[in-house]
């Protein structure tokens, strides 16, 4: 089981997060991404961002909630086919 990151870091990217993470697995690129990514390979299940995360953005894979479950393939995707990865989180929310 990996984290994912969800909607409300959309257009936030606080990195409260990045700051906690023990194996440095939580990525964006500055100035074309509009959220942060968690590689679900380099992830180690500690749980460290969740509570550092200011707008409740993470959550553990299994709980993510219903309505954001799509950011579980997006985090994922973001690390193959980042531009397609960027398409998917414009469609959800727009600028």
């Amino acid at each position: 089981m990996t984290y994912v990151i969800t909607t409300p870091c959309i257009d936030v990217q606080d990195q409260a997060c990045v700051e906690v993470c023990p194996v440095d697995c939580i990525h964006f690129d500055e100035g074309k991404d509009r959220m942060l990514y968690i590689n679900p390979d380099e992830c180690i299940d500690c749980g460290a961002c969740e509570p550092a995360c200011p707008v409740t953005a993470i959550f553990a894979e299994d709980d993510v909630p219903g309505d954001q479950s799509a950011f579980k393939e997006i985090n994922v995707l973001w690390y193959s086919e980042k531009d397609e990865a960027r398409t998917k989180v414009a469609a959800l929310k727009p600028a």
